[in-house]
């Protein structure tokens, strides 16, 4: 809204200082400095508010949550400070009639929606008495109440988080695909283009349509529908890698704020054709209005952060774990930087890959009546905390921790130590993504 109320008053009247507001630094910097006040500002206020509602964390399960026994009465829900923050400096800041823009606001909304209803539900069904009269009469009358309370009590089902992740990706792909303001400047040209960054590679671009040269006529739909499925699978794996990382204070929204560091100064050289052309990538006109989202964005994060540090005063719960993933992912699918996702996102893959080996080798090893593990505990960052008291219960269990492969992975680390080493680790992989502009 000031974009074009400056820009009117600039072009009419001549105001001293209301050019600036034209510049992409100006406002990108701007958009920052004011998520951080609205957030720290909010952020108090919700606490406060979470508090008296006793909208807060319960007691966790010994069993199955050894490590966050302890965290009782934490308001959660904490990702609304992060999409309050960031919204309304994009609405202040940003060009609203930018189709990347509206992508970006849709998608931190849409995913803010999901996780919110995830985080409601748990609020909602800790206890059976709790549940709203007329769904405890229904499973009453069929007869499954204990069912219900059983499947609920950890909030919305995998498979509804799935098919909104799943709706997000699929709806951006299409619209890169479809939208005619969605384009590259190539020669001269603005063009539809399937091409995307390679790392490490001295032409720089892969074509996903010339993988389907032996179509004939139908190479480009298919080369897009390819792109499609691409960008589904990316929004769907970083906003669940997002999500299994959010397991100790400050760990999700350090390594998003870094995450999203990087990912600004890649949308900025996309964004500015001396710099694109420069470093030899893609020039997308209209992508610098993804740098003033992902600022006010991170802003927003390192604001949360004031709060979500040890020891947490609030938890972002679902409601900031999936948004801060599915962003991460839409603004790399939007300036075709998909493929540098493993290096900047590497911690989310580190967490999601060894949920998918331990649950699998899990699975395989019951069928045949025993209990395998690769690691000690996941998400990864859980075998870093791993006590001699878990150790004893795991041996308890049955589970033979010799045969562990990665069992070397733990020790008694607090949490904060683990914290900042996983930050390190991204900082340092983010860093390397950034080089490989140069070093191919």
């Amino acid at each position: 809204m000031l974009y074009y109320l400056f820009r009117y008053l600039d072009q009419a009247f001549d105001l001293p200082g209301a050019g600036m507001w034209g510049y992409i630094s100006t406002r990108a910097i701007a958009a920052a400095i004011l998520s951080i006040i609205i957030s720290t500002g909010f952020g108090n206020w919700f606490i406060n508010y979470m508090k008296r509602s006793n909208k807060v964390e319960m007691q966790r399960d010994a069993a199955t949550d050894p490590f966050n026994v302890g965290k009782k009465g934490v308001p959660t829900m904490g990702g609304i400070i992060i999409i309050v923050a960031t919204i309304i400096p994009c609405l202040l800041l940003g060009r609203l009639r930018n189709i990347y823009m509206l992508m970006m606001l849709f998608t931190v909304i849409w995913l803010g929606m999901l996780g919110f209803v995830d985080d409601l539900l748990k609020a909602k069904t800790k206890e059976y008495d709790r549940l709203p009269g007329l769904l405890r009469f229904v499973s009453e009358f069929r007869g499954t109440s204990e069912t219900y309370r059983a499947s609920n009590k950890n909030g919305l089902r995998p498979a509804y988080k799935l098919l909104g992740q799943f709706l997000l990706g699929l709806g951006v792909g299409l619209v890169l695909w479809l939208s005619p303001d969605a384009v590259i400047r190539e020669g001269g040209e603005l063009i539809k283009s399937t091409y995307t960054t390679i790392p490490f590679v001295k032409s720089h671009n892969l074509d996903y349509a010339g993988l389907f040269g032996f179509l004939g006529p139908w190479q480009q739909a298919a080369g897009w529908a390819l792109f499609v499925m691409v960008a589904t699978f990316i929004v769907m794996a970083v906003s669940n890698g997002s999500n299994l990382n959010d397991g100790l204070d400050g760990m999700c929204a350090g390594n998003s704020a870094i995450m999203l560091v990087a990912l600004g100064l890649l949308a900025y050289f996309s964004s500015h054709a001396t710099f694109a052309n420069y470093f030899n990538i893609m020039f997308i006109p209209g992508s610098q209005e993804v740098v003033v989202f992902i600022c006010a964005f991170a802003g927003a994060i390192v604001g949360f952060l004031w709060f979500n540090n040890y020891p947490a005063q609030v938890f972002m719960g679902d409601t900031g774990s999936l948004a801060i993933g599915g962003v991460i992912g839409v603004v790399a699918v939007i300036i075709h930087k998909e493929l540098l996702l493993p290096l900047i996102c590497f911690t989310f893959l580190a967490e999601s890959l060894s949920v998918l080996m331990q649950t699998h080798v899990a699975k395989l090893g019951n069928k045949r009546g025993q209990k395998w593990r690769v690691f000690m505990r996941t998400p990864i960052h859980d075998s870093f905390r791993i006590t001699p008291q878990i150790k004893a219960n795991m041996i308890n269990q049955g589970i033979n921790i010799s045969r562990i492969p990665f069992r070397w992975i733990c020790g008694c680390q607090h949490e904060n130590r683990i914290t900042m080493r996983f930050w390190i680790v991204t900082l340092f992989t983010a860093a390397l993504a950034i080089m490989t502009l140069k070093i191919r």
